[in-house]
């Protein structure tokens, strides 16, 4: 027996998780850019510090994501930017992620880990330049 979702879903469930996924990583992004979506009204970050950075690689390099573009190369990426800000900004609070906060950062990090290697599957602008975009 194979489970609920048969495996044959598995790389459109794929697309399908590098698609919310980005689309979430981008929110990261353009909070520091442009100060959307916020709670509360606050000034974007400056572009040229490593917040704007960071925000330039979250919006840009996530849209990338999003639409499937350069995926290996811009998930190893952004599996590196995750690295350093669990390191640099959540792990000198504690080693645990549920005490510094860090829950975010590092699992971002292992998901794009993860398309770096296995790639953005079928629904994706890379899968059609290789003309291996599919129906499930």
């Amino acid at each position: 027996m194979t489970g609920p979702i048969p495996p044959r879903w598995a790389p459109y469930l794929q697309s399908v998780l590098r698609i919310v996924a980005a689309f979430s990583f981008m929110t990261h992004g353009t909070q520091k850019l442009f100060a959307v979506p916020v709670a509360e009204a606050r000034e974007p970050v400056v572009l040229v510090s490593l917040a704007g950075l960071a925000g330039v690689l979250e919006t840009f390099g996530g849209l990338l994501l999003l639409i499937g573009l350069f995926t290996r190369p811009v998930a190893f990426l952004l599996s590196g930017e995750m690295a350093v800000a669990y390191f640099l900004r959540h792990a000198p609070v504690s080693l645990w992620p549920i005490l510094n906060r860090g829950e975010v950062a590092a699992l971002f990090c292992f998901l794009w880990l993860y398309l770096a290697a296995a790639g953005p599957g079928p629904w994706s602008l890379d899968a059609r330049r290789r003309g291996a975009g599919a129906r499930p």
